[in-house]
């Protein structure tokens, strides 16, 4: 018997008129999670705390790990065995091509992708109830550039590498976050649906693949087909990685712009958590970035650099959406949609040249990626990658006591 969906979304019968089974299936994986880490995240493991056993698995083989349940077995198991239609060669490609655009990169990922995704206020509730993206918006997005440069690192992505074993832990993130939301007894699932399911985990992927690629072409970017093949093929294996269903888990752009087209005709839109957080975001983190490289006074460059950033999310997000998440309106909008033509001559410019300079050019930009991680993991004093390594209660960074909770039960 078919399950209702979610009695919170919106416009359901259009999401299957419009869709068909694209659409079914997306109303259908509100109700799906990811039942091997799941599985993993509810049981208790005899070798030790969790995080502690998924590493030595993950760097060991399972066999290395004393009295290893079963859930964890099967969810190896599952790691170990490598879609056929993997190639690491284009994973290695698409990420020279993205880290060559770090700094758009960083920008659109920002104030086009996660603002985008605030438009949703039932994806948005894990976020609310955890609270890190207000209360510590820079923190969260550093350990985001962590996961994000070992993933775009040439192998990181294939099975010993750090990329692959960031993004299984991020994995296990989302299951213990999952299971804490359920534990509270708060959780609405007759309207919500589970807490992080399969569609809006799609979209997640459809964040760091279109949406960001389609933003970074209003800055002026421009990827070639093969390197958007190529770009799109990373994000495929980091989907199914990270517990994407073969369903939903987006192959090609066609699949990302459907993704982003159901999640937004299915929301119910923003509410006053997703506000919160679009502010924190850009306040304490984004304008504060894009302030650091404008000239001239502090002051001056922080007018500037909040003038430029609510410019720059309503290029990317559109003016209605911009509106319903508060974004303040101004001129600068008008100008910012002028600059991506502009900007792909001179991108157009970089790259002439042969191969030899090419490869200079790549490996340079990852030396620079590398150097403002460092910088940002100073300035906002992170000490560690990801929240499953997050110091504790009396540590000068300390998350907040919801989010605490998650992460004490990560790493039990």
């Amino acid at each position: 018997m078919e399950r209702s969906a979610p009695a919170d979304l919106v416009n359901t019968d259009l999401a299957v008129q419009r869709f068909g089974t694209a659409g079914r299936d997306w109303l259908d994986q509100m109700w799906i999670a990811d039942p091997l880490a799941d599985a993993v995240a509810a049981d208790r493991q005899p070798g030790g705390p969790t995080t502690a056993v998924l590493r030595a698995a993950l760097a060991n083989g399972i066999d290395s790990v004393d009295d290893a349940t079963d859930s964890l077995r099967a969810l190896l198991g599952f790691l170990d065995d490598e879609p056929d239609w993997v190639d690491h060669d284009r994973i290695s490609r698409a990420a020279d091509a993205l880290v060559v655009n770090t700094a758009p990169l960083g920008i659109v990922l920002g104030a086009a992708s996660l603002v985008r995704g605030a438009g949703n206020t039932i994806a948005g509730k894990p976020l609310a109830v955890t609270g890190r993206y207000v209360s510590q918006p820079a923190v969260r997005s550093v350990e985001v550039g962590e996961w994000l440069g070992q993933v775009l690192t040439p192998g990181g992505m294939r099975r010993g590498g750090d990329g692959f074993a960031y993004t299984v832990r991020v994995r296990m993130i989302h299951a213990h976050v999952r299971s804490m939301l359920l534990a509270r007894g708060d959780w609405d699932e007759t309207a919500w649906g589970v807490p992080i399911p399969q569609p809006y985990m799609a979209f997640t992927i459809a964040e760091f693949g279109h949406i960001a690629i389609d933003a970074m072409h209003k800055l002026g970017v421009r990827f070639t087909d093969c390197e958007l093949d190529d770009i799109y093929h990373l994000w495929r294996y980091v989907g199914h990685v990270v517990g994407m269903s073969p369903e939903l888990n987006p192959v090609c752009e066609a699949d990302h712009v459907r993704i982003e087209e159901l999640y937004r005709l299915t929301s119910p839109g923003p509410g006053p958590d997703d506000r919160d957080f679009v502010v924190a975001l850009t306040d304490d983190y984004l304008v504060p970035e894009l302030a650091a490289v404008f000239p001239g006074p502090q002051a001056l460059r922080r007018r500037l650099a909040t003038k430029t950033m609510h410019g720059l999310q309503r290029v990317f997000i559109g003016d209605a959406d911009a509106d319903a998440l508060g974004i303040p309106d101004g001129r600068f909008k008008h100008l910012l949609r002028r600059v991506g033509p502009v900007l792909a001559v001179a991108d157009s410019a970089q790259r002439v040249g042969g191969a030899r300079r090419a490869r200079a050019r790549v490996e340079k930009s990852y030396r620079a990626r590398d150097v403002a991680m460092a910088r940002m993991r100073e300035d906002y004093r992170v000490t560690h990658d990801l929240v499953d390594a997050a110091p504790g209660p009396q540590a000068a960074a300390q998350p907040s006591n919801r989010l605490a909770a998650v992460t004490s039960s990560v790493k039990q």
